[in-house]
This record gives structure tokens, C-alpha cells and sequence, in this order.
């Protein structure tokens, strides 16, 4: 059987955050708050799935460039890999640091500086958007003359190291502190607090922010850091998350006169973009409900959707080969639709019964394959008539068991 054994990926890095949350326990410390991380592992659930589809297309694309314009043959060898390395780590910084002083990179970017805790989960925030944006970046390394099979196998590696840097558990780290991203440079990098912002972009050496005057040090007899952004989300929403800077930036240019100006909104600062603006979209997008469940009931109903998908998308990813088209399709529209509904449940929404439904009729679409015997298909009728007759009265029945009572809609 031919298995993708890049899915251990996703029980490794559980097993850290699972790891951080027992040592922040023994420190005492309140490093993790329940909505906040599932609302992390949402984002990062999305990015791992769609990362399926999109992660051959980059290899092809970097072979592509390394082919008909690069313009050197470099070949892996000790040099090599280190020129790599450095070339990788050096772009990196750059393309953070440009992803937080251009509105059009800041608004695939902003997802990762929503969160308001900073721990493992937090490292999972990471979008499509972003990554078919910094490939753009990472595109000047195939033109240069690595090759694609180099690249991607760096970009892993390169990957798995700032994922140990987002924690609170780790002080600081002597003299590594000279050279590496160590979990204090970044605690200062995700802090909103004024002196921190727009500081340590580097992902594995620090060099780079102290060469190019952004480097600042976590001043340990300093006020408590305060994590997300300067102005916070306040939503779990799964959407609201992916898109609200999205919808800021393009109510911004559609306000502003002519197309020079325009061009300026997409390429100008965060900074500039009127605060405002985000209060008027979430008021048309985003109503508040006023039912808070905190249960133990609603947090299990909530947890086992995640523990669900979690094994769905392990399970996926590792047999993803041996997986049809059809059911790969189906598949990856049932875990969407479920981080939708993640979130939905997280912000207290009524609608989200609707999306328990539209699961449940793709769960009935990856069957219908196998559902063959007439009597199957009877039932399923009689099952749908029986919903359509008995929706408001199911519907009141769902929202009282998860939430104790019907929210507003």
C-alpha cells in the first residue's frame, strides 16, 4: 500500500501542543483557553487539507522556473545546502517583514496574529493565501539555480523549526539568543504591546533582524505582553478570521478615488486602513449572539468535532492516494464545512444547525456509492421526508442540548 507518510505530521505536532499544555499545567501557568485554541487548529486543520492540493503544484512550479530561467546549476553538496539555507532564511525575513507593511500580504498574514493566547496551536494559524504567497517569494530560489527537489525538501525542514518557538514555557536561551529565533525573540514578535510591534521577523536566524535594524530584545522586568492584534477580533468565527481583513482592505479601496490612489490602499500600510471600517463589516457580517454556553456538554460537543475531523484529516492524508477523486472532493468539503461549523458553534450561532445538515448530506453523498440495495435507499427517503416535516421542532431540540437554550440569529 503506498501511504503518505508526511500525515505523521499531524499526530507529531499534537503531541507538542498536548506536551506544552502538561507543562504549562505543572508551571501553573494559564497559557491555553479553550476557544482560542480550536479556533488555532481550525485555521491550521484548512491550511494542512488544501496544502494537499496545492503543495504539487509549487514543487511543479519551482521545477518550472529551475528549468527555463535559472541562472545557475547548483547541485546539492555541503555548500550547497548551506547557500540554500541562508537564501531561504534570508527571503523568509523578507517576506515577513513585507507581509506586515503591505496591506495585499498583511491580509493572508493577519490570520496568524489573531490569537490573543501564544502557544503550539497558535503556530498552526497559517492560510492557503499565505502560502501561495510566499512561494512568490520563494520563487527567486529556483532562478537562481536551486533545484525544486532541493527546495522542497528544505522548506520542510525549514518549516518544522518555528513551530517550537511559539511558546511561553521556554525562557530564554543564553547565547543561542545571539543567533537564533529563540521562543523569547518571538514572544516580542507576536506581541501587540507598542514597543514590539513590527519587530523580529526572522524564522530561524536573528542575524537578519539585527542587521536590518529590527531586532528587539523581551525585556523580562517589562509590562506582561499582550498577544493578537492591536485592535483584537473578538470572533472565533472560521470566516470572519480567513477574510475580515479581505473585506476591510477592499471597502478601503472602493471608497477611495481614482486608480493611482487605489493602487497606493492595496500597497500602502495596515496602519493606514480606518479602524472603523471593521466596525461598520461586522455589523452588517457579523452579529453578536447574546448566548454564552460554556458547558462541560458543549465544550465535549465541540472537541469531539475536532477530534473527528483531526483523525479525518490524518486518515486522508496518509491513504490519500488510494482515495477516488470523488471522495477526495467530498472529503475535503465535509472538513471545510465542519471548521465553518467549529467556529459557528464557538460564536453561539442558530444557523448552524443548517450546517449539521449540510454534513450530514455529505456524509450521505460519500455512501451513496455503496448504497445499492433499494431498501437503503427507501430509508434514506423516508429519514430526509421525516427531517423536512420535523425541522423547526429538531432544530429547537439541537440548539437546547448543545447550547442549554435557543440563541438569537
Amino acid at each position: 500500500m503506498n501511504l503518505n507518510w508526511m500525515a505523521l505530521a499531524v499526530p507529531f505536532f499534537l503531541f507538542f501542543m498536548g506536551l506544552e499544555y502538561l507543562v504549562a499545567k505543572w508551571q501553573k501557568k494559564d497559557y491555553f483557553r479553550f476557544n482560542n485554541s480550536v479556533a488555532n487548529l481550525n485555521v491550521g486543520i484548512a491550511e494542512r487539507l488544501l496544502d494537499t492540493f496545492t503543495v504539487g503544484l509549487f514543487y511543479f512550479f519551482y521545477e518550472y522556473i529551475h528549468r527555463h530561467y535559472a541562472l545557475f546549476d547548483l547541485q546539492p553538496g555541503v555548500l550547497g545546502w548551506v547557500a540554500l539555507f541562508l537564501a531561504t532564511d534570508f527571503v523568509w525575513y523578507w517576506y515577513h517583514r513585507l507581509a506586515h507593511e503591505i496591506n495585499l500580504f498583511w491580509s493572508a498574514h493577519v490570520v496568524h496574529h489573531q490569537s490573543e493566547d501564544f502557544n503550539y496551536t497558535v503556530s498552526a494559524r497559517i492560510t492557503v493565501f499565505q502560502a501561495l504567497i510566499r512561494t512568490g517569494f520563494w520563487s527567486i530560489l529556483p532562478l537562481i539555480g536551486f533545484p525544486a527537489e532541493m527546495i522542497t525538501t528544505l522548506l520542510i525542514l525549514h518549516g518544522l523549526y518555528p513551530f517550537f518557538i511559539h511558546t511561553r514555557t521556554i525562557g530564554k536561551l543564553g547565547w543561542l539568543e545571539y543567533i537564533l529565533v529563540t521562543p523569547s525573540h518571538h514572544r516580542v514578535h507576536h506581541a501587540s504591546n507598542p514597543e514590539y510591534l513590527d519587530k523580529n521577523y526572522g524564522d530561524v536566524l536573528i542575524i537578519w533582524d539585527k542587521l536590518f535594524g529590527t531586532f528587539v530584545e523581551e525585556k523580562e522586568e517589562a509590562v506582561e505582553l499582550v498577544y493578537g492584534l492591536t485592535k483584537p477580533l473578538e470572533s472565533h468565527s472560521f470566516l470572519w478570521q480567513q477574510f475580515h481583513f479581505m473585506m476591510e482592505l477592499f471597502e478601503t479601496v472602493r471608497r477611495t478615488p481614482g486608480f493611482i490612489p487605489k493602487i497606493k490602499v492595496l500597497f500602502g500600510r495596515p496602519d493606514d486602513i480606518d479602524p472603523e471600517i471593521r466596525d461598520q463589516l461586522e455589523k452588517r457580517f457579523l452579529s453578536r449572539s447574546s448566548v454564552h454556553a460554556t458547558s462541560r456538554r458543549f465544550r465535549g460537543y465541540v472537541l469531539g468535532q475536532l477530534i473527528g475531523i483531526l483523525t479525518i484529516l490524518f486518515v486522508f492524508l496518509l491513504l490519500e492516494k488510494q482515495v477516488s477523486v470523488y471522495h477526495q472532493t467530498l472529503i475535503a468539503l465535509f472538513i471545510l464545512i465542519t471548521l465553518v461549523n467549529c467556529g459557528a458553534l464557538l460564536e453561539q450561532r442558530q444557523w448552524v444547525f443548517y450546517l449539521e445538515i449540510t454534513r450530514a448530506c455529505f456524509l450521505i453523498l460519500m455512501a451513496f456509492p455503496y448504497l445499492t440495495n433499494p431498501l437503503s435507499v427507501s430509508l434514506l427517503l423516508i429519514i430526509t421526508l421525516l427531517l423536512w416535516v420535523y425541522f423547526s421542532n429538531l432544530q429547537n431540540r439541537y440548539l437546547r442540548l448543545v447550547y442549554g437554550t435557543v440563541p438569537a440569529k
